[in-house]
């Protein structure tokens, strides 16, 4: 069995996939055979370039709309990818938010969206993804989490978006166990810092952040018929990396 898979036929939904890491991890879907749906919030125009982006890799694409805490925004999406590309195969939560400011100082609207964007996109999204894949006995759900979000680590900053992070490990072992006879897994990617990184992260080891490259394979793998008996795993993607005491 290929660690990396032919995706031909299948359709991949990548949420935050307008621009940054979403962009690259549905470019490396596209470059595997499968088509994609760019999910954005407000960057429509982003969208667009990077849906023609994958049909120039060959492959059908479409852009989707869609407020991930809300769940009728969320139905409306899935019922346009269907409509336009089939049912999805690949889920690749990607989208969160984050607030850089001390814990005490964010007002509670933005806590609330913070932890509603990171962790409540994520269930909703594999809530109405599930149907479909357990039907056709395939699915194959992913999620972006953070480097630490599995150790219990406490920071000094992001308190709504950690919270959110570990949260989103909790629920992919969970829903691992749930789908563990319907041929569906749900594994989760972590990466630390990334090469588009707009914070300050310190030293990193190997002397560089993650390159998009580093993020996406895990992915590819968990996609591949190799990982067909893996789920409700954590990859951290992050050079080795210890976390501060």
């Amino acid at each position: 069995m290929e660690p990396t898979p032919d995706l031909d036929g299948r359709t991949a939904l990548v949420t935050g996939s307008a621009k940054r890491v979403g962009r690259e991890l549905l470019l490396a879907l596209a470059d595997r055979g499968a088509d994609v749906a760019v999910h954005y919030n407000t960057s429509d125009a982003e969208a667009a370039a990077t849906a023609e982006e994958a049909r120039d890799r060959g492959v059908a694409a479409t852009t989707v709309g869609a407020d991930v805490t809300d769940p009728e925004s969320v139905d409306d999406a899935f019922d346009a990818v269907e409509d336009d590309l089939g049912s999805v195969d690949v889920l690749v939560n990607n989208v969160g938010d984050f607030d850089p400011r001390h814990w005490s100082e964010i007002e509670w609207d933005a806590w609330r969206n913070v932890v509603e964007t990171t962790f409540y996109g994520t269930v909703l999204c594999s809530r109405r993804a599930l149907g479909p894949m357990r039907e056709a006995g395939w699915g194959r759900i992913v999620n972006i989490g953070f480097a630490d979000s599995d150790l219990m680590h406490a920071h000094p900053v992001n308190f709504p978006y950690f919270v959110g992070k570990t949260g989103v490990i909790m629920f992919t072992r969970m829903l691992a166990y749930d789908t563990q006879d319907d041929g569906v897994t749900v594994n989760a990617v972590s990466p630390f810092a990334v090469e588009n990184t707009v914070s300050d992260v310190g030293s990193m080891p190997r002397g560089r952040p993650a390159a998009f490259e580093d993020v996406a394979a895990p992915l590819l793998f968990f996609c591949s018929d190799a990982a067909d008996y893996i789920s409700g795993e954590n990859v951290a993607v992050d050079g080795g990396r210890l976390p501060e005491a």
